[in-house]
Protein backbone atom coordinates (compact mmCIF):
# COMPACT_ATOMS: atom_id res chain seq x y z
CA UNK A 1 0.00 0.00 0.00
CA UNK A 2 2.94 2.04 0.91
CA UNK A 3 4.69 1.45 -2.35
CA UNK A 4 1.29 2.36 -4.91
CA UNK A 5 1.80 5.96 -3.54
CA UNK A 6 5.66 6.21 -3.12
CA UNK A 7 7.34 4.42 -5.88
CA UNK A 8 5.52 7.00 -8.34
CA UNK A 9 6.51 10.07 -6.43
CA UNK A 10 10.12 9.34 -6.63
CA UNK A 11 9.94 8.21 -10.68
CA UNK A 12 7.71 11.31 -10.79
CA UNK A 13 10.96 13.76 -9.13
CA UNK A 14 13.33 11.61 -10.84
CA UNK A 15 11.90 12.89 -14.06
CA UNK A 16 11.22 16.29 -13.01
CA UNK A 17 15.05 16.50 -12.26
CA UNK A 18 15.59 15.51 -15.34
CA UNK A 19 14.02 17.79 -17.06
CA UNK A 20 14.50 20.73 -15.21
CA UNK A 21 17.53 21.70 -17.04
CA UNK A 22 15.48 22.15 -19.96
CA UNK A 23 13.86 24.99 -18.85
CA UNK A 24 16.13 26.78 -16.33
CA UNK A 25 19.78 26.41 -18.25
CA UNK A 26 21.15 24.48 -15.62
CA UNK A 27 23.74 21.69 -16.10
CA UNK A 28 21.87 18.79 -17.53
CA UNK A 29 24.57 16.73 -16.08
CA UNK A 30 24.49 17.73 -12.85
CA UNK A 31 21.17 17.24 -12.51
CA UNK A 32 20.74 14.18 -14.50
CA UNK A 33 23.11 12.67 -11.94
CA UNK A 34 21.02 13.94 -9.15
CA UNK A 35 18.24 12.01 -10.60
CA UNK A 36 19.93 8.86 -10.81
CA UNK A 37 21.07 9.22 -6.92
CA UNK A 38 17.62 9.52 -6.04
CA UNK A 39 16.72 6.85 -7.73
CA UNK A 40 19.37 4.77 -6.41
CA UNK A 41 19.10 5.99 -2.44
CA UNK A 42 15.01 6.63 -2.23
CA UNK A 43 14.63 2.56 -3.88
CA UNK A 44 12.74 1.07 -1.06
CA UNK A 45 13.76 -2.48 -0.78
CA UNK A 46 14.96 -1.66 2.70
CA UNK A 47 11.60 -1.35 3.86
CA UNK A 48 10.10 -3.84 1.82
CA UNK A 49 12.24 -6.03 2.80
CA UNK A 50 11.30 -4.76 6.81
CA UNK A 51 8.68 -6.93 7.37
CA UNK A 52 9.07 -10.40 5.01
CA UNK A 53 12.64 -11.51 6.09
CA UNK A 54 11.47 -11.39 10.28
CA UNK A 55 7.97 -13.11 9.33
CA UNK A 56 9.66 -16.17 7.37
CA UNK A 57 12.28 -16.84 9.97
CA UNK A 58 9.96 -17.31 12.85
CA UNK A 59 7.61 -19.41 10.46
CA UNK A 60 10.86 -21.54 9.78
CA UNK A 61 11.67 -21.11 13.65
CA UNK A 62 8.56 -22.32 14.65
CA UNK A 63 8.29 -24.78 12.25
CA UNK A 64 11.31 -27.02 13.18
CA UNK A 65 9.52 -27.72 16.59
CA UNK A 66 6.16 -28.69 15.17
CA UNK A 67 4.70 -25.59 15.34
CA UNK A 68 2.82 -24.75 11.68
CA UNK A 69 2.03 -21.49 11.13
CA UNK A 70 0.04 -20.84 8.31
CA UNK A 71 0.83 -17.36 7.50
CA UNK A 72 3.41 -13.82 8.40
CA UNK A 73 0.26 -12.31 9.19
CA UNK A 74 -0.87 -15.03 11.78
CA UNK A 75 2.85 -14.73 13.03
CA UNK A 76 2.41 -11.17 13.18
CA UNK A 77 -1.01 -11.80 15.12
CA UNK A 78 0.54 -14.22 17.65
CA UNK A 79 2.13 -10.71 19.33
CA UNK A 80 -1.07 -8.95 19.60
CA UNK A 81 -2.69 -11.74 21.97
CA UNK A 82 -4.19 -10.56 24.67
CA UNK A 83 -5.96 -13.70 26.11
CA UNK A 84 -6.34 -17.48 25.50
CA UNK A 85 -9.38 -19.19 25.47
CA UNK A 86 -8.90 -23.29 26.16
CA UNK A 87 -11.04 -26.17 25.02
CA UNK A 88 -11.33 -28.44 28.01
CA UNK A 89 -11.39 -32.31 26.72
CA UNK A 90 -8.60 -32.90 24.36
CA UNK A 91 -7.01 -29.84 24.62
CA UNK A 92 -6.01 -29.41 28.38
CA UNK A 93 -6.92 -32.97 29.12
CA UNK A 94 -5.63 -35.70 27.22
CA UNK A 95 -8.98 -36.65 25.45
CA UNK A 96 -8.71 -40.55 26.68
CA UNK A 97 -11.65 -40.44 29.92
CA UNK A 98 -12.12 -43.39 31.78
CA UNK A 99 -15.12 -44.81 33.58
CA UNK A 100 -14.33 -44.53 37.41
CA UNK A 101 -17.84 -44.85 38.90
CA UNK A 102 -21.18 -46.49 37.48
CA UNK A 103 -24.64 -45.49 39.85
CA UNK A 104 -27.61 -46.93 39.47
CA UNK A 105 -31.00 -46.05 40.47
CA UNK A 106 -32.94 -48.60 38.56
CA UNK A 107 -31.26 -52.06 37.43
CA UNK A 108 -27.62 -53.58 37.80
CA UNK A 109 -24.75 -52.10 36.87
CA UNK A 110 -24.18 -54.48 34.38
CA UNK A 111 -27.79 -53.50 32.48
CA UNK A 112 -27.10 -49.81 32.86
CA UNK A 113 -23.78 -49.91 30.69
CA UNK A 114 -25.16 -52.37 28.58
CA UNK A 115 -27.46 -49.86 27.43
CA UNK A 116 -25.41 -47.05 27.21
CA UNK A 117 -22.88 -49.14 25.32
CA UNK A 118 -25.85 -50.06 22.84
CA UNK A 119 -26.33 -46.63 21.61
CA UNK A 120 -22.49 -45.11 22.38
CA UNK A 121 -20.79 -47.69 20.31
CA UNK A 122 -21.20 -46.26 16.56
CA UNK A 123 -20.30 -42.75 18.29
CA UNK A 124 -16.88 -41.27 17.67
CA UNK A 125 -16.50 -39.15 20.74
CA UNK A 126 -14.19 -39.46 23.43
CA UNK A 127 -16.99 -39.81 26.37
CA UNK A 128 -18.45 -42.78 24.68
CA UNK A 129 -15.45 -44.49 23.14
CA UNK A 130 -14.92 -44.31 27.36
CA UNK A 131 -18.04 -46.22 27.73
CA UNK A 132 -17.22 -49.12 24.81
CA UNK A 133 -13.91 -49.49 26.35
CA UNK A 134 -15.86 -50.27 29.99
CA UNK A 135 -18.15 -52.54 28.30
CA UNK A 136 -15.60 -54.37 26.19
CA UNK A 137 -13.09 -54.37 29.66
CA UNK A 138 -16.41 -55.98 31.59
CA UNK A 139 -17.84 -58.45 28.58
CA UNK A 140 -20.74 -56.94 28.48
CA UNK A 141 -22.36 -57.21 25.15
CA UNK A 142 -25.00 -54.76 23.32
CA UNK A 143 -28.54 -55.22 22.24
CA UNK A 144 -30.00 -54.45 19.44
CA UNK A 145 -31.71 -50.56 19.22
CA UNK A 146 -33.41 -48.57 17.04
CA UNK A 147 -34.66 -45.40 16.10
CA UNK A 148 -31.46 -43.27 17.20
CA UNK A 149 -31.07 -40.19 17.82
CA UNK A 150 -28.52 -38.00 18.51
CA UNK A 151 -29.48 -34.51 20.03
CA UNK A 152 -26.58 -31.79 19.34
CA UNK A 153 -25.01 -30.51 22.60
CA UNK A 154 -27.15 -33.18 24.68
CA UNK A 155 -26.50 -36.32 24.40
CA UNK A 156 -28.61 -39.34 22.24
CA UNK A 157 -31.03 -41.46 22.13
CA UNK A 158 -32.70 -44.73 20.93
CA UNK A 159 -35.22 -47.43 21.54
CA UNK A 160 -33.60 -50.71 23.26
CA UNK A 161 -35.67 -53.75 24.55
CA UNK A 162 -39.44 -51.74 23.58
CA UNK A 163 -38.25 -48.52 25.75
CA UNK A 164 -36.56 -45.29 24.79
CA UNK A 165 -33.61 -44.89 26.62
CA UNK A 166 -31.82 -41.50 26.55
CA UNK A 167 -28.23 -40.78 27.32
CA UNK A 168 -26.12 -37.52 27.62
CA UNK A 169 -25.85 -34.15 29.96
CA UNK A 170 -28.56 -33.64 33.00
CA UNK A 171 -29.93 -30.75 30.86
CA UNK A 172 -31.18 -33.28 28.43
CA UNK A 173 -33.45 -34.60 31.01
CA UNK A 174 -33.79 -31.35 32.88
CA UNK A 175 -35.69 -30.60 29.23
CA UNK A 176 -38.32 -33.53 29.61
CA UNK A 177 -39.03 -32.68 32.97
CA UNK A 178 -37.32 -35.33 34.79
CA UNK A 179 -35.06 -34.44 38.47
CA UNK A 180 -34.09 -36.74 41.01
CA UNK A 181 -31.44 -37.70 43.57
CA UNK A 182 -28.45 -38.24 40.90
CA UNK A 183 -28.27 -34.80 40.75
CA UNK A 184 -26.66 -34.75 44.03
CA UNK A 185 -24.49 -37.77 43.51
CA UNK A 186 -23.21 -36.01 40.17
CA UNK A 187 -22.11 -32.84 41.71
CA UNK A 188 -20.09 -34.99 44.29
CA UNK A 189 -18.44 -36.51 41.04
CA UNK A 190 -17.84 -33.06 39.87
CA UNK A 191 -16.44 -32.15 42.34
CA UNK A 192 -13.88 -34.44 41.78
CA UNK A 193 -13.11 -32.99 38.32
CA UNK A 194 -15.15 -35.94 36.82
CA UNK A 195 -17.52 -35.60 33.98
CA UNK A 196 -21.11 -37.42 34.36
CA UNK A 197 -23.42 -38.58 32.23
CA UNK A 198 -26.72 -39.10 32.81
CA UNK A 199 -28.83 -42.22 31.51
CA UNK A 200 -32.74 -42.66 31.71
CA UNK A 201 -36.02 -43.54 30.87
CA UNK A 202 -39.07 -41.20 29.32
CA UNK A 203 -40.00 -41.70 32.88
CA UNK A 204 -37.28 -41.40 35.41
CA UNK A 205 -33.31 -41.68 35.70
CA UNK A 206 -31.94 -45.04 35.67
CA UNK A 207 -28.42 -44.24 36.32
CA UNK A 208 -25.12 -42.17 35.90
CA UNK A 209 -21.93 -42.82 34.72
CA UNK A 210 -18.77 -40.69 35.87
CA UNK A 211 -15.40 -40.37 33.63
CA UNK A 212 -12.03 -38.74 34.59
CA UNK A 213 -9.88 -37.72 31.89
CA UNK A 214 -6.38 -36.86 33.04
CA UNK A 215 -5.04 -33.23 32.54
CA UNK A 216 -2.23 -32.74 30.24
CA UNK A 217 1.20 -33.33 32.68
CA UNK A 218 2.17 -30.06 30.31
CA UNK A 219 -0.94 -27.86 31.04
CA UNK A 220 -0.23 -26.24 34.45
CA UNK A 221 3.41 -25.33 32.99
CA UNK A 222 1.72 -23.67 29.68
CA UNK A 223 -0.88 -21.73 31.94
CA UNK A 224 1.69 -20.17 34.74
CA UNK A 225 4.19 -19.45 31.46
CA UNK A 226 1.02 -17.45 29.79
CA UNK A 227 0.18 -15.60 33.13
CA UNK A 228 4.11 -14.48 33.30
CA UNK A 229 3.36 -12.98 29.89
CA UNK A 230 -0.12 -11.02 31.17
CA UNK A 231 -1.76 -12.96 29.10
CA UNK A 232 -4.97 -14.07 30.36
CA UNK A 233 -6.48 -17.98 30.11
CA UNK A 234 -10.32 -18.98 29.65
CA UNK A 235 -11.47 -22.38 29.81
CA UNK A 236 -14.96 -22.66 27.17
CA UNK A 237 -15.99 -26.30 27.58
CA UNK A 238 -19.34 -27.85 27.18
CA UNK A 239 -19.07 -29.75 30.41
CA UNK A 240 -20.75 -29.12 32.99
CA UNK A 241 -20.18 -25.79 35.75
CA UNK A 242 -18.89 -27.57 38.71
CA UNK A 243 -16.25 -30.11 36.56
CA UNK A 244 -15.05 -27.06 34.70
CA UNK A 245 -14.34 -24.75 38.29
CA UNK A 246 -12.89 -28.18 39.75
CA UNK A 247 -10.60 -28.62 37.16
CA UNK A 248 -10.02 -24.79 36.46
CA UNK A 249 -9.18 -23.96 39.90
CA UNK A 250 -6.44 -27.13 39.58
CA UNK A 251 -4.70 -25.42 36.65
CA UNK A 252 -5.34 -21.54 38.01
CA UNK A 253 -7.70 -20.41 34.68
CA UNK A 254 -8.85 -16.56 35.19
CA UNK A 255 -12.26 -17.54 33.93
CA UNK A 256 -14.54 -20.43 33.03
CA UNK A 257 -17.55 -20.81 30.52
CA UNK A 258 -19.00 -24.05 30.95
CA UNK A 259 -22.07 -26.27 29.46
CA UNK A 260 -21.40 -24.24 26.06
CA UNK A 261 -22.91 -25.68 22.75
CA UNK A 262 -20.39 -24.87 19.72
CA UNK A 263 -22.57 -22.20 18.49
CA UNK A 264 -22.37 -20.78 22.02
CA UNK A 265 -18.66 -20.60 22.02
CA UNK A 266 -18.92 -18.36 19.23
CA UNK A 267 -20.26 -15.85 21.17
CA UNK A 268 -18.30 -16.21 23.74
CA UNK A 269 -15.15 -15.68 21.80
CA UNK A 270 -16.69 -12.08 20.99
CA UNK A 271 -17.43 -11.27 24.23
CA UNK A 272 -13.75 -11.95 25.43
CA UNK A 273 -12.76 -10.09 22.28
CA UNK A 274 -14.61 -6.90 23.58
CA UNK A 275 -13.22 -7.55 27.47
CA UNK A 276 -9.36 -8.57 26.60
CA UNK A 277 -8.46 -7.45 22.71
CA UNK A 278 -7.20 -10.01 20.46
CA UNK A 279 -7.58 -13.86 21.81
CA UNK A 280 -6.39 -17.07 20.64
CA UNK A 281 -8.84 -20.55 20.87
CA UNK A 282 -7.19 -23.36 21.53
CA UNK A 283 -9.10 -26.51 20.33
CA UNK A 284 -9.20 -30.68 19.06
CA UNK A 285 -12.57 -31.16 17.75
CA UNK A 286 -14.80 -30.73 15.39
CA UNK A 287 -17.30 -28.64 17.98
CA UNK A 288 -14.01 -26.26 18.35
CA UNK A 289 -14.18 -25.73 14.85
CA UNK A 290 -16.30 -22.36 14.24
CA UNK A 291 -14.91 -20.64 17.38
CA UNK A 292 -10.97 -21.14 16.10
CA UNK A 293 -12.54 -19.99 12.94
CA UNK A 294 -13.92 -16.82 14.86
CA UNK A 295 -11.38 -15.72 17.68
CA UNK A 296 -8.19 -13.56 16.29
CA UNK A 297 -6.10 -16.49 15.98
CA UNK A 298 -7.08 -20.47 15.44
CA UNK A 299 -4.72 -23.04 17.21
CA UNK A 300 -5.40 -26.85 16.60
CA UNK A 301 -3.97 -29.64 18.17
CA UNK A 302 -2.04 -31.27 15.65
CA UNK A 303 -1.77 -34.90 16.40
CA UNK A 304 -4.99 -35.43 18.62
CA UNK A 305 -7.08 -32.78 16.46
CA UNK A 306 -9.75 -33.52 13.91
CA UNK A 307 -9.33 -32.29 10.63
CA UNK A 308 -12.03 -29.61 10.40
CA UNK A 309 -10.63 -28.09 13.73
CA UNK A 310 -6.65 -28.33 11.72
CA UNK A 311 -8.40 -26.62 8.55
CA UNK A 312 -10.39 -23.94 10.51
CA UNK A 313 -7.48 -23.01 12.90
CA UNK A 314 -4.59 -20.41 11.82
CA UNK A 315 -1.89 -22.40 13.81
CA UNK A 316 -1.60 -26.11 14.32
CA UNK A 317 0.93 -27.31 17.37
CA UNK A 318 1.96 -31.10 15.62
CA UNK A 319 3.27 -32.25 19.09
CA UNK A 320 -0.08 -31.33 21.08
CA UNK A 321 2.47 -29.54 23.53
CA UNK A 322 0.60 -26.83 25.06
CA UNK A 323 3.94 -25.57 26.51
CA UNK A 324 4.27 -24.17 22.76
CA UNK A 325 1.75 -21.53 22.84
CA UNK A 326 3.84 -19.17 25.09
CA UNK A 327 7.03 -19.77 22.76
CA UNK A 328 4.68 -19.15 19.82
CA UNK A 329 3.64 -16.25 21.57
CA UNK A 330 7.37 -14.77 21.91
CA UNK A 331 7.95 -15.58 19.07
CA UNK A 332 5.07 -13.56 17.42
CA UNK A 333 6.44 -10.31 20.07
CA UNK A 334 9.75 -10.90 18.46
CA UNK A 335 9.28 -10.86 15.08
CA UNK A 336 6.89 -7.97 14.86
CA UNK A 337 9.02 -5.85 17.31
CA UNK A 338 12.03 -6.72 14.78
CA UNK A 339 9.60 -5.87 11.64
CA UNK A 340 9.00 -2.27 13.80
CA UNK A 341 13.00 -1.77 13.84
CA UNK A 342 13.38 -2.41 10.52
CA UNK A 343 11.32 -0.25 9.31
CA UNK A 344 11.97 2.43 11.53
CA UNK A 345 15.41 2.22 10.20
CA UNK A 346 14.47 2.32 6.61
CA UNK A 347 12.23 5.21 7.16
CA UNK A 348 14.98 7.20 9.22
CA UNK A 349 17.76 6.29 6.09
CA UNK A 350 14.88 7.52 3.55
CA UNK A 351 14.77 10.60 5.17
CA UNK A 352 18.52 10.87 5.12
CA UNK A 353 19.24 10.20 1.99
CA UNK A 354 16.13 11.69 -0.22
CA UNK A 355 17.42 15.36 0.78
CA UNK A 356 21.08 14.18 0.45
CA UNK A 357 20.49 13.22 -2.84
CA UNK A 358 18.42 16.54 -3.87
CA UNK A 359 21.28 18.68 -2.51
CA UNK A 360 23.57 17.16 -4.91
CA UNK A 361 25.64 15.66 -1.58
CA UNK A 362 25.98 12.09 -3.34
CA UNK A 363 27.28 10.50 -5.85
CA UNK A 364 25.90 7.43 -7.25
CA UNK A 365 28.53 5.15 -6.16
CA UNK A 366 27.95 6.59 -2.32
CA UNK A 367 23.92 6.31 -2.92
CA UNK A 368 24.73 2.40 -3.77
CA UNK A 369 26.53 2.01 -1.28
CA UNK A 370 24.48 3.01 1.73
CA UNK A 371 21.27 1.47 -0.11
CA UNK A 372 22.48 -2.06 -0.58
CA UNK A 373 24.19 -1.76 3.13
CA UNK A 374 20.48 -0.82 4.71
CA UNK A 375 19.06 -3.80 2.54
CA UNK A 376 22.38 -6.08 4.44
CA UNK A 377 21.22 -4.52 7.66
CA UNK A 378 17.35 -5.15 7.66
CA UNK A 379 17.73 -8.86 6.46
CA UNK A 380 20.63 -9.64 9.50
CA UNK A 381 18.28 -8.03 11.70
CA UNK A 382 15.41 -9.80 10.57
CA UNK A 383 17.38 -12.72 10.88
CA UNK A 384 17.49 -12.53 14.39
CA UNK A 385 14.31 -13.87 14.82
CA UNK A 386 14.94 -17.35 14.30
CA UNK A 387 17.42 -16.82 17.38
CA UNK A 388 14.54 -17.42 19.76
CA UNK A 389 14.71 -19.62 21.93
CA UNK A 390 11.62 -22.43 21.65
CA UNK A 391 10.62 -25.33 23.90
CA UNK A 392 12.17 -28.75 22.07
Amino acid sequence: RFGRIYSPLVLGGSSFLLVLPMFTGLAFSEWATRAVVLLVAAAPCALAMSTPVAMAAGIGTAGRVGVLIKGGSHLEGLGKIRAVAFDKTGTLTQGSPVVTDILTYDGSQADLLRYAYSIERFSEHPLAKAIVAKAEQENVSWVDMSGFRAIAGYGAVAALENQTIWIGKEGLFNKMGIEGPATREANKFREEGKTVLFLGSDQKILGVVAMRDELRPEAQVAVERLHKMGVKVVMLTGDNEVTAKAIAQQLGIDEVRAGLKPEEKLSAIKELEGKYGPVAMVGDGINDAPALAQATLGIAMGAAGTDAAIEAADIALMADDLEKISDALRLGKKARRISAQNIAFSLALLAVLIPAALAGLMTVAMAVILHEGSEILAVANGLRVAKTPMTT
